[in-house]
């Protein structure tokens, strides 16, 4: 997709390039806006780095849709990151971010370090960690837990101090304040923890800032005793640390995670912190760091639901620069991980639905399938888990489930049915099958039928390779016949029975195209076929999902099972478009609007987080994510090539 305690005052004061300009003016470097990094919840695909935008630091728009802008598996120990910190270095222009590397699923006593991330333009990250207990296998063999670090550069030794709270296994043991210097290169941390605060009991997730005006440094604090917010006084970071009386926090709720930040107009102070018995966010301003009025409560809903994070004043550049990364653009569709969508307007709902193969896991082995649905193409509901296929409702597979299609069928008295087609693992075979369920609602439930409809075995003749997957299932709307297609290294079709759960074996068509190279159009998988003004369009994907060649083609055909026609100079759909960082676009299926001739395509790309400099050389493509964009035809029905676009389509109006 991830702060304040971050900015020291001296930013303001004496970053050559962040001064704040007159009103109206367009300087780059003017302080304008504020960066918000947070973690969502407690769960594990919560726990990763966020980001929000404000213009006045107390109102926040999550950038990215809410979704993450650093993915925790790809940077910690634990695959989960929670309390993230960003500090802007006293060039001005290098961030650091620290968070804790921690799954809470384990407990609160089961993480053992932290992160270390650095970053010149708040979207490229270099990561390191460090772990304790291997790190320092003496003094702190025991640790139990390294919570909420944070950085402040120490003017007096030229070094940026980390400081965190440690506690061991050790009897007697409790949170304590402990601080280390970092190497040169923010990668490291040097020497071993040094003591430098705590309130006489459990003392957690401090946050200093300097303020100009008393020359002190501040540490804010969460006591455990007393259960509040607190604060202390120090000349020199690690002088004695004065502490100061009454609590800090404006309300009698429970709170943690404190984070202070300078305002951009240099006179007062923001000061938020975490409600995390309530589930919002508080923010206060001071002008004195003596005395703290409420402002409000964060307002979360949807995928916004803060926790423990920092803010921090970013230039009209930088806010530019997230803008164009992380704007809230309608792609992609779904939230989290997806891949291989299968999109179906329902005239029983009047809604439109995708079907999805759960991504996101190692080797493709999601093991369930996923609807969203939605009225106008933008806005999607999760509806839930409608099959899972490692458990009861599936008997025949274990897991691999793959590429679905769906076929609503309207019954004589007018109720609907709802045929959904999809592979999987069959273990009595070791192969990859094809099953279908029934419902009567397009979200479920759905019954499996019990058997494989599609096995190894009903390869069309001269079939090489490949296996029994990516089905699709296409109604003719000249004859109203039933077809379905599938296959991996070779695309073969088959006519339904009228029960729509066998295919006539005498049907069984060999439908590969002709010729084509990987740079053309040789058939890898992802069959799809539709039909528009006489002619049968048959669509495909070519090379493998982790290659930058990567892209969907299409021929044509005068019936259900072709022969299908290649056009060389009109046969290719979408592929990657990596200027916008949008790789991997391929496997779809399409979608008309009933009643016109008006086409939209539905197709999966890797998620740009995980694409390797390589692309083509490892990259695994499991974490893919749905789009869609509009498809349009010229005057002679060839397919116009489709341009992946980082906003989708507008919003259907409602019907």
């Amino acid at each position: 997709m991830y702060k304040t305690k971050i900015l020291l005052t001296m930013l303001l004061l004496t970053a050559t390039v962040h001064t704040v300009k007159a009103a109206g003016n367009d300087d780059p470097n003017e302080l304008v806006a504020y960066l918000f990094t947070y973690f969502n919840s407690n769960a594990p695909q919560d726990e990763q780095i966020c980001y929000a935008l404000s213009d006045d630091g107390y109102n926040f728009t999550p950038l990215n849709h809410g979704a993450p802008v650093i993915s925790s598996d790809t940077i910690a120990l634990t695959q989960c990151v929670r309390d993230p910190h960003i500090l802007r270095c006293e060039d001005g222009k290098t961030f650091y971010m620290v968070c804790t590397d921690m799954r809470s699923q384990l407990g609160w006593s089961s993480n053992r370090g932290m992160v270390l991330l650095k970053s010149t333009d708040l979207i490229n990250w270099q990561h390191s960690t460090v772990n304790f207990p291997t790190r320092y296998t003496k003094a702190w063999k025991n640790v139990i837990r390294v919570w909420a670090p944070e950085t402040i550069y120490d003017h007096k030794t030229g070094k940026y101090m980390v400081f965190y709270s440690l506690r061991t296994s050790d009897p007697g043991s409790f949170d304590k304040i402990y601080y280390q210097y970092a190497n040169a290169d923010f990668t490291d941390l040097e020497g071993e923890p040094r003591w430098l605060f705590d309130a006489g009991n459990a003392t957690i997730d401090g946050d200093i800032v300097y303020n100009e005006a008393d020359q002190l440094y501040h540490l804010f604090y969460k006591q455990e005793s007393g259960r509040g917010i607190y604060q202390a006084v120090a000349k020199n970071l690690t002088d004695k640390w004065q502490m100061l009386p009454g609590n800090v926090e404006q309300t009698k709720e429970a709170v943690e995670g404190v984070g202070v930040c300078k305002a951009i107009d240099g006179q007062s102070w923001i000061i938020m912190y975490d409600c995390y018995g309530s589930g919002h966010y508080q923010f206060c301003r001071s002008k004195d760091l003596k005395t703290f009025e409420f402002v409000q409560n964060t307002e979360t809903k949807g995928k916004f639901t803060p926790r423990h994070g920092t803010i921090l004043p970013i230039t009209r550049a930088e806010r530019d620069r997230l803008l164009k990364e992380y704007g809230n653009f309608h792609q992609p569709i779904l939230p989290g991980f997806h891949a291989d969508p299968e999109v179906l307007y329902s005239n029983k709902t009047k809604k439109y639905y995708v079907y999805s193969t759960t991504d996101g896991t190692p080797g493709w082995g999601g093991h369930d399938f996923s609807v969203f649905s939605s009225t106008n193409l933008v806005d999607w509901t999760d509806e839930g888990k409608m099959l899972d296929v490692k458990g009861d409702q599936v008997k025949w597979a274990t897991g691999n489930a793959w590429a679905p299609a769906i076929e609503e069928v309207r019954q004589r008295d007018g109720s609907y049915k709802y045929y959904f087609y999809f592979s999987a693992h069959n273990p009595k075979t070791n192969r990859k099958e094809i099953g279908v369920a029934v419902s009567d609602n397009p979200t479920g439930p759905f019954v499996d039928s019990g058997a494989p409809i599609i096995t190894d075995a009903d390869r069309p003749s001269g079939a090489r390779g490949g296996q029994a997957i990516d089905v699709d299932v296409f109604r003719d709307p000249r004859s109203g016949k039933h077809y379905l297609y599938w296959g991996n290294g070779f695309m073969a079709g088959a006519e339904l029975n009228d029960d729509m759960l066998s295919v006539k074996p005498e049907t069984i068509t060999l439908l590969t195209p002709d010729g084509g190279t990987l740079d053309t159009w040789a058939f890898r998988e992802g069959a799809y076929v539709f039909y528009r003004k006489g002619k049968y369009y048959f669509l495909w994907s070519v090379d493998d999902t982790g290659s930058p060649n990567y892209h969907v083609c299409y021929g044509t055909a005068k019936s259900p099972l072709g022969p299908i026609a290649i056009d060389e100079q009109n046969y290719r759909v979408i592929q990657q478009k990596p200027e916008d960082k949008i790789y991997g676009t391929a496997h779809n299926s399409i979608l008309q609007l009933p009643g016109k001739d008006e086409w939209y395509i539905v197709y999966h790309r890797i998620n740009k987080n995980y694409v390797d400099k390589k692309l083509g050389g490892g990259v695994p493509g499991t974490h893919r994510e749905v789009c869609i964009d509009r498809l349009t035809f010229d005057k002679k029905g060839h397919i116009v090539p489709v341009v992946p676009t980082l906003d989708g389509p507008a919003p259907l109006v409602a019907r």
